[in-house]
This record gives structure tokens, sequence and C-alpha cells, in this order.
């Protein structure tokens, strides 16, 4: 399996996941490139997931449980399972960051997913086009529930909400256009000597 690169016009992500090498383990090694006011289109939290950032270029702001972090080049931040983060370009120029994300679940399709909804809507809404229509943010959450939760709100409080609506979308055929967005089944990517290579 080839690597895959994506962007997100919103955010102003551009993603590339390398293709996977051998023996990787359970973890996703991605690479991040954040153009110049660019930022995660909001706060949320990985329940089960570590990620730890490794700035390679450029200046990043990070926000860790409500702390605020500016790394330069050479310089990581971990964030542990569930808690709740978002991060932005601080700087003028690109930023090139080196991301690890430890178990790999599905994150690899959330990512891609995301981008996908977010060109998507820009493309075809009119007065919201870079906020996907409600049910399509419930299908979303639905599917990538094990990889990542809206912060502050009870777990079980958002399953109980969620799960339902998810079915009632799906039960009704709404979900066509959030259909096309999903990218094809296929392995999780799990690349590793590149980030290792490139750790200082």
């Amino acid at each position: 399996m080839n690597g895959r690169v994506f962007e997100n016009p919103v955010s102003g992500e551009r993603i590339v996941i390398p293709a996977p090498v051998p023996g990787g383990g359970d973890v996703l090694r991605w690479e991040l490139f954040l153009a110049p006011g660019g930022r995660v289109p909001s706060s949320h939290a990985h329940p089960r997931q570590e990620e730890v950032f490794s700035v390679a270029e450029g200046l990043m702001r990070f926000r860790v449980n409500g702390r605020p972090w500016t790394l330069g080049p050479g310089e990581s931040i971990s964030v542990a399972p569930g808690t709740v983060h978002s991060f932005a370009n601080a700087g003028p120029g690109t930023a090139r960051v080196l991301v690890e994300t430890r178990p790999a679940l599905a994150m690899a399709e959330l990512l891609e997913t995301a981008a996908a909804m977010a060109d998507g809507t820009l493309r075809t809404a009119r007065l919201l086009p870079s906020v996907p229509r409600l049910h399509e943010l419930v299908l979303f959450m639905r599917d990538f529930e094990p990889e990542v939760r809206a912060p502050y709100l009870p777990a079980a409080l958002v399953r109980a909400v969620i799960r339902p609506l998810a079915w009632l979308v799906r039960r009704g055929g709404l979900d066509r256009r959030y259909r096309r967005w999903r990218p094809s089944p296929e392995p999780q990517v799990r690349p590793g000597a590149w980030f290792r290579q490139s750790r200082h």
C-alpha cells in the first residue's frame, strides 16, 4: 500500500501518512504541515490514544489540559489519553510537525474522513461553508468513538445521545453524502523508520 496525502482546506492542514514499514508496531506515525494561521478545528480528546507532537519546522502553539505551550524546532509535547488539547500554527510560515499516535486504531481513517468532510462542505454549502451538517457530525462521532470525543462532556452522556441519533440518521437514509467522504477500508498505516530517523 502506498502512502497517503490529503488536505483540510478549512484548518489549513496537509497530512502525509507514509507507506507502512514492516515491524512498525501498533502506532501511526504521520506528518502534519500546518499553514500560517492554521489550527485544528476544535479542542478534543482521544479516549484511548497518546499523541506525541515533535516540531520539525516553524512555531506551534498547543493547549493541553488548559495549559498553553509554544514549541519550536526540536521540541516535543506528549498528550496523554483522555486529555483535552488543541493546536495552531503560531509562526509566519508553514509549520511541519511529526506526530506519533499510539495505538493507531482508526486514526488514519479519521484524519482522511475529516479532510474529505471539510472539502465537501466547503464546496457544497452556501450559508455555513466550513461546517458539516449536524447529522453528519453525529455520524463522524459515532464512527470514530474510540479515537475522538468532545471535550468536557461526560463520555457516557455523549454515547447515550450519539449512538441512537446515528442509528436514526442511517435508518432514514440521511448518510449518503457522508458515505462518499469515508475512505475505502484498508489496513491501518503503521510506518516506522522515517520518524525514528527524524527524532533528535
